[in-house]
């Protein structure tokens, strides 16, 4: 028999004896009374004869840390200074810094004026071989104003009839150009023009002679001075083939009839010359003449 077992044995043993000893009541015995005594006796019984039973109770406190949710707030930006740009307007020139400055040549010595046209008075002349500066033309681009390569005026407008123009030109700015002499209540003082030679060549035929070939040329001295002598160069720019002839007066040489020579051509004859002769029949090529 296990230890349990005689304890619930002496529990019943204990209640029996209680139960026997009790005095007969006169009275409906109290059920709650009797269950209390039992209990009462249960619990003495318990008390007196049950090994003692320690406990030592586990008390597990569960602590919770509560969870604080955060929401994040969006971050606030300071509005940084508007910047506004400042716009640098560059003035623009009439040409680049870059570019050289336009320059002009003449195939005919051309009168230099005070203005773009033959109403005004002539102050120097562009003459063969010269190149000037060009610093502005008028609204028809046919009169370019320049430095004036001679003395007097520092600048003046030149023809550009015979002239050749390098740079860029119409980048110039357009020049307006003084009152006319006529158009002044004051007259201009005149100015005795400088004599200068112009002239004017005209291709006419190819003629030859003996195996020889020459260009004739008519040749009309547009200047205010007499023509004596006279330098003619003639390129084949197919052959690259050159001739030259340097002479004082003028010949004409009429195929194989006859030579003439004129020693002087005056101002605004005309006259015809022969050029210097080819060994071979140039015909069909481009040929270049320049007459000084």
């Amino acid at each position: 028999m296990s230890h349990t077992d005689r304890i619930y044995l002496l529990v019943v043993a204990l209640l029996i004896a209680s139960i026997a000893c009790a005095a007969p009541a006169i009275s409906t015995p109290d059920t709650g009374s009797i269950s209390t005594t039992i209990a009462q006796t249960v619990v003495a019984g318990l008390t007196q004869n049950a090994p003692l039973l320690l406990f030592s109770p586990t008390v597990e406190i569960i602590t919770s840390t509560p969870s604080l949710t955060f929401t994040p707030e969006p971050p606030t930006f300071t509005p940084t200074e508007t910047i506004t740009p400042t716009l640098t307007l560059i003035p623009t020139l009439p040409f680049t810094a870059t570019l050289e400055i336009p320059l002009i040549s003449v195939s005919v010595p051309t009168n230099c004026r005070n203005g773009p046209g033959k109403v005004y008075n002539m102050v120097g002349a562009l003459l063969i071989g010269q190149v000037a500066e060009v610093y502005g033309r008028n609204e028809s681009n046919n009169y370019w104003y320049i430095r004036n390569p001679g003395a007097g005026d520092p600048f003046c407008w030149v023809w550009g009839e015979y002239a050749t123009l390098i740079g860029p030109v119409m980048l110039l700015p357009v020049f307006t150009p003084p009152p006319t002499p006529t158009a002044t209540s004051t007259p201009l003082p005149t100015k005795t023009p400088t004599p200068s030679p112009a002239f004017k060549a005209e291709y006419v035929s190819l003629d030859t002679c003996n195996n020889v070939w020459w260009a004739e040329i008519t040749l009309k001295n547009t200047g205010s001075i007499p023509f004596k002598s006279i330098n003619i160069s003639v390129t084949d720019k197919v052959t690259d083939m050159v001739v030259v002839n340097l002479a004082d007066g003028f010949t004409n040489i009429d195929g194989c009839l006859k030579t003439t020579t004129k020693d002087i051509i005056g101002i605004g004859d005309t006259y015809l010359i022969s050029a210097p002769a080819f060994t071979y029949n140039p015909t069909g090529h481009n040929i270049h003449v320049e007459i000084t």
